[in-house]
């Protein structure tokens, strides 16, 4: 398991497992830590909270799994902040490893870690030849763990997936999140299928069609450097928010991930000395600078806009957009 963030003092580093029952992620967690390159005797706190057809086998890794203590965790309610502080201190955890059920969502999840547990990498697992199928029937449990992980695995592929269907279903949640195909044999081939974005980042301004909105909103979270000096031109609505911080509202949009259920408000901080005359929910073009630094509504660095003008607009058509 390489890649991730370096933990800070305090820190402890969580590595989430997502997917569906029989989905591939005991095995892959067994196989993690049989790898003496990953476990090599750290103290371990390792959480299960679905039981599926497949065990571990602790007498497999390195030192007898003496240093791994595993907790089933039996329903969703028993995650708390709490809790999860007790069995870290019982299994004096200098890292969390998460087998989290497919059922439950990962908002309840990151609502009940302690505030120093930091997922440092999520991957996600899914049968191949079932994702699309998963897709179409339980559609908002897949948004909920494509949009924060950075690799799924599909494996038992077949030479006859439709590939670009798959991928357009992925990409449509997430532009960053890597695609691997596991086929039974053991070999494992990386979707490289190229996604052109609907505007030009190149150019002086970069004008965004009002319902690309949902794409460039991505893809400037997943790739803030790509747009980091440069100037865009967006329709948004205004949210005035303390959270916006000094000078500042956010401008952005009502986004659908999958259903109506799930609309939710997306868009960055913006620093504007004539914030306070905008009428909140109205309808405004903004060119702004983007720029990429600490923030407190991130908790961290992210993109943040400096408005350059900000005027009057009419509603458009489609006042909802997608990420696709």
């Amino acid at each position: 398991m390489a890649g991730g963030q370096q933990p800070q003092e305090n820190d402890v580093p969580v590595y989430l497992f997502t997917g569906f029952l029989e989905a591939g992620k005991t095995k892959f967690i067994q196989e993690t830590l049989e790898d003496k390159r990953f476990n090599s005797g750290e103290k371990t706190l390792l959480l299960q909270c679905e039981e599926g057809i497949e065990e571990l086998d602790p007498s497999r890794f390195p030192g007898g799994g003496k240093n791994i203590l595993i907790q089933e965790i039996d329903s969703p309610e028993q995650i708390n902040a709490d809790y999860l502080n007790e069995l870290a201190k019982k299994a004096k955890a200098e890292r969390v490893l998460i087998e989290y059920n497919g059922m439950w969502n990962l908002n309840d999840l990151a609502q009940a870690m302690p505030e120093n547990w930091i997922v440092y990498q999520e991957f996600m697992f899914a049968d191949a030849r079932c994702f699309l199928s998963y897709n179409a029937n339980m559609r908002s449990l897949m948004v909920d763990k494509l949009m924060t992980a950075e690799l799924i695995v599909l494996n038992r592929a077949t030479p006859d997936l439709d590939k670009m269907e798959i991928h357009k279903v992925i990409r449509g949640v997430s532009r960053r999140v890597n695609i691997a195909y596991e086929y039974p044999d053991g070999r494992v081939e990386y979707d490289e299928i190229e996604d052109p974005l609907p505007f030009d980042v190149n150019a002086p301004v970069i004008d965004i069609h009002d319902d690309d909105f949902g794409i460039w909103y991505m893809d400037c979270q997943d790739e803030p450097q790509k747009y980091t000096g440069k100037t865009v031109k967006f329709l948004a609505q205004v949210c005035q928010t303390n959270r916006a911080g000094k000078n500042s509202f956010v401008p952005g949009r009502f986004a659908m991930t999958c259903c109506v259920q799930d609309i939710q408000f997306v868009g960055f901080p913006c620093s504007y000395d004539g914030y306070k005359a905008l009428e909140q929910r109205a309808w405004v073009r903004v060119t702004a600078k983007v720029g990429y630094k600490f923030h407190n509504i991130y908790r961290g660095k992210g993109p943040v806009l400096t408005a350059i003008s900000v005027e009057p607009a009419e509603k458009p058509l489609n006042d909802v957009v997608t990420f696709s």
